[in-house]
């Protein structure tokens, strides 16, 4: 058994890609996008009659509604191959607007159900800011789905778990690239591999606080930068992962044992957490990493977003 069969008997493996020409090789169960991952699709010559072909049927419309359809025709593509769900990202210009962000997350879902795609097939996707989680738990109320993503710090963490969103996405990688940035010439690469990951850590103090106290939202640990790390989150609920490391797992042979255990989890002695508006800002803004992280990934996703828009112009 492979190593990628291997995880899959005690985590779903999730595909993180807009490529979904990719998917059939690997099985996922479900798979993730984001306005970088759509971006980069478009430009390759497989994709580019989706992008020709959305701009020229809706011209007429508003741009960011052109932009929700052709995030859904991805997705739409992506599950004719795969059993599970797909996670679709609201415009990153909205992550401090929760109102704004309940109306796009309700228009992307009903153009997925005009195609004939149920609702519990879709997560919408939405930035772990405190306007995002509060969007995403009305989205819940009204039966929509959501994945709070761009998560770094354990107090976004438990507020998404207070809001009852159905998935958060911790980003390993991207904690691990700022820890290490950071150490500069000091770091060693040795003495933070595996379960001493700084972005290992951060899912397991996340997980170990929902098993224990038996908060329902599922965790799916994102941003891989190396299968050391994925091997070190054997375990947790959901991983997300590129092509190019599912194939990793898919090519190695070695042993994977189970690393994170609910039942090990529950017994753990730990304190109960919870934050409201004030404490949530405050505790985010001392986590420098998480603050850092947060910001930056809202403008990257900003961006890429805008570039997709030039070239839907030049369609």
């Amino acid at each position: 058994m492979n190593q990628l069969d291997a995880l899959k008997q005690f985590t779903t493996v999730v595909a993180d890609t807009g490529d979904f020409k990719q998917l059939a090789q690997f099985k996922p169960q479900d798979a993730t996008t984001n306005p970088s991952l759509i971006l980069k699709a478009v430009q390759k010559a497989d994709y580019q009659h989706l992008l020709k072909d959305t701009v020229a049927q809706f011209r007429d419309r508003p741009l960011d509604e052109t932009m929700d359809r052709l995030l859904v025709r991805f997705g739409c593509e992506i599950l004719s191959l795969i059993p599970g769900r797909v996670s679709t990202e609201i415009d990153a210009r909205l992550s401090f607007d929760s109102n704004a962000t309940v109306t796009r997350g309700e228009r992307i879902i009903a153009l997925y159900q005009a195609q004939g795609i149920p609702a519990d097939r879709v997560l919408i996707k939405v930035a772990s800011t405190w306007e995002g989680i509060q969007a995403a738990a009305l989205l819940e109320r009204r039966g929509i789905h959501t994945n709070l993503t761009l998560l770094f710090a354990f107090c976004q963490a438990v507020a998404c778990g207070q809001a009852r969103v159905q998935l958060i996405s911790p980003f390993v990688g991207r904690i691990y690239d700022w820890y290490k940035k950071s150490a500069g010439a000091a770091w060693v690469e040795a003495a933070h591999a595996g379960a001493s990951d700084p972005g290992v850590l951060s899912v397991r103090q996340i997980y170990n606080h929902y098993k224990k106290f038996g908060i329902a939202t599922e965790i799916m640990g994102a941003s891989f930068r190396n299968v050391g790390q994925i091997r070190a989150l054997a375990g947790c609920d959901l991983l997300t992962i590129s092509p190019e490391l599912l194939a990793t797992l898919a090519a190695c042979d070695e042993p994977l044992e189970r690393v994170l255990d609910a039942g090990a989890a529950r017994a753990l002695d730990l304190q109960p957490v919870n934050f409201d508006e004030a404490s949530f800002r405050f505790a985010l803004n001392e986590d420098a990493m998480a603050s850092d992280k947060l910001a930056e990934g809202i403008r990257a996703f900003c961006a890429d977003t805008v570039k997709l828009e030039h070239l839907m112009r030049a369609a």
